[in-house]
């Protein structure tokens, strides 16, 4: 193929040829002023949590984003909850395990005695030794 006749191509001069699709959007920068339109997105918001968490300077990033000082407490503030919270989760604590284990046990005899005791109030054969409740 001559070297032109590839320029002409993707360029939508020559008649027929084909056109370029445009671009695929960006992905999101992951922090950064905002455009026209756009919102904080969780995504965004994570970013800049962790920026401040890394010790970049409040003041700065407030004024490179254009966000106020007190919302970027508040989403640092938040992050460190969620933080928080996470390890405070125990998943899969033997103790924990064990205790649903034996509530589970004790329902099951609690409900055995109530039945044997239903059997003892009705006339029949285990009528002799009634209980007295």
């Amino acid at each position: 193929m001559p070297e032109n006749a590839k320029d002409t191509i993707g360029s939508g001069e020559a008649g027929g040829a084909r056109r370029t699709s445009p671009a695929p959007p960006e992905p999101e920068a992951a922090a950064g002023p905002l455009g026209p339109n756009q919102r904080w997105t969780v995504t965004r918001k994570r970013e800049v949590a962790l920026s401040l968490l890394r010790g970049e300077p409040m003041d700065a990033l407030a004024r490179e984003l254009g966000v106020e000082i007190y919302r970027l407490e508040e989403w640092k503030s938040k992050a460190l909850a969620g933080i928080d919270a996470g390890l405070r989760e125990r998943d899969g604590d033997p103790l924990e395990k064990e205790l649903q284990s034996a509530r589970g046990k004790i329902g099951e005899l609690m409900m055995d005695n109530e039945l044997l005791r239903e059997k003892m109030r009705r006339p029949g054969p285990l009528a002799k030794g009634r209980l007295r409740t």
